[in-house]
């Protein structure tokens, strides 16, 4: 019904292999967003992690103005994120046929 077992425990190491790869391949990349004309930088990794905030120092006495680009920045930064993930994911599975 499976085939050869020895097959298939090669297939699931390939694929334990390569998920290391994408999760090193993850978090080796930076992904940054800006806001406001560039007043506002957020940086994050391919897992999603905060590494880097830039802040204009205008912003420093408009608190209103600072979160509303903070929060543009980090959902633009986020969602670039989540695509690279969803296409890491994709090229992976394709290597297996899927």
């Amino acid at each position: 019904m499976f085939g050869n077992m020895g097959d298939m425990s090669k297939m699931l190491e390939g694929m334990q292999e390569n998920a290391a790869k994408l999760q090193a391949d993850l978090e080796s990349k930076t992904f940054s967003a800006k806001s406001g004309g560039g007043m506002v930088e957020v940086s994050l990794n391919g897992k999603g992690e905060v590494i880097d905030i830039n802040i204009d120092d205008s912003l420093m006495e408009d608190k209103d103005s600072l979160q509303i680009l903070l929060i543009g920045a980090f959902n633009d930064a986020s969602k670039m994120v989540q695509q690279n993930q969803q296409n890491s994911a994709m090229n992976m599975l394709g290597g297996f046929g899927a």
